[in-house]
């Protein structure tokens, strides 16, 4: 069983190659992928050679950990029917090339318990999913604070703001600096940091990236304010020690989703509590990945770039 997929052969090369699958093994489902999102922040990592070293880390590399599509083969105990439409947040299937996070794949082998599956309706929104269910994972942490503040309008900033008022919060205040992301606001505000003077913020969320964040953030924390790092950073974090000493400001890390968070998303979705609308910008075929991948690391007005697996030639 073959696939084609998008592959990393090293840093800044990137090819659309044919792959030999890994055959299925019981408790694997086959799908063949309908959509496949490119993350601007974790693939842009792998991209230029930046990514923190961690187990299984190598090149030639197979990225993708947002993709949608059918399934094609199923084994009774995986609970799903042949056709059934579903989330898959990568594989590992393709034998010596390295599955990070290998969903940017026509057709990949995954086991069931890996995949979700999902409302018809949502199509190529589905590849949103995990995005959803990483805001959500910043949100719904124990005794956390509901954001009051959001730096970055890209899409996971906006998720952020969006879950927050699922959820019955009151409507954050957005940052932004890039003029082409200020749009897209949907009950809440979007303003740049120069024009924005409050200083008493409870909770700040980040969902920029920019590991210069601490120092302007912590200057804006009510006292006894926390940072939540809802994004991932490929450089050391470091801020300045008086003024959080002064506000006894408090720092936490969110890491990736856990399957309750994509439950909660599913069910916002169901009662139409949150919509996952406008966030995909930007469309292309799987043979046009290069300029894609391109279009997603460098244009700020690329939300989120989607590959489309249907007609592949």
């Amino acid at each position: 069983m073959k696939t084609v997929a998008v592959v990393i052969e090293e840093p800044g090369k990137l090819a659309l190659s044919q792959l030999e699958l890994t055959p299925p093994q019981d408790g694997d489902v086959v799908v063949d992928i309908e959509w496949s999102a490119i993350s601007a922040g974790t693939e842009r990592l792998l991209w230029t050679g930046r990514m923190p070293t961690f187990p299984g880390m190598a090149y030639p590399l197979v990225p993708g950990y947002e993709s949608v599509g059918r399934v094609a083969e199923t084994c009774r105990s995986a609970g799903l029917n042949i056709g059934d439409r579903v989330f898959v947040p990568g594989a590992r299937c393709f034998g010596e090339t390295n599955g990070l996070f290998g969903g940017a794949a026509s057709r990949v082998v995954v086991p069931a318990e890996r995949v979700e599956p999902i409302e018809e309706s949502l199509e190529e929104r589905g590849v949103l999913l995990a995005l959803a269910a990483t805001a959500h994972h910043a949100l719904a942490s124990r005794d956390a604070a509901p954001p009051d503040l959001v730096v970055g309008h890209g899409i996971l900033g906006r998720l952020l703001a969006r879950i927050a008022l699922a959820k019955g919060f009151d409507p954050p205040v957005v940052w932004e600096r890039a003029a082409s992301r200020m749009g897209g606001a949907d009950g809440y505000s979007v303003v740049h940091p120069d024009e924005d003077r409050r200083t008493d913020y409870r909770a700040i969320f980040d969902a920029s990236g920019d590991s210069a964040i601490l120092d302007a953030s912590i200057a804006r924390l009510a006292p006894g304010g926390e940072v939540v790092l809802a994004g991932f950073y490929d450089k050391p974090l470091s801020f300045a020690f008086p003024p959080a000493f002064i506000r006894e400001a408090r720092i936490r890390v969110s890491a990736e989703w856990k399957k309750p968070d994509m439950q909660a998303v599913d069910a916002f979705l169901g009662a139409q509590f949150l919509s996952l609308d406008g966030l995909i910008t930007h469309r292309s075929a799987p043979e046009g990945a290069l300029a894609a991948y391109e279009t997603a690391f460098n244009n700020p007005a690329c939300l989120k770039m989607v590959l489309d697996w249907r007609n592949l030639q």
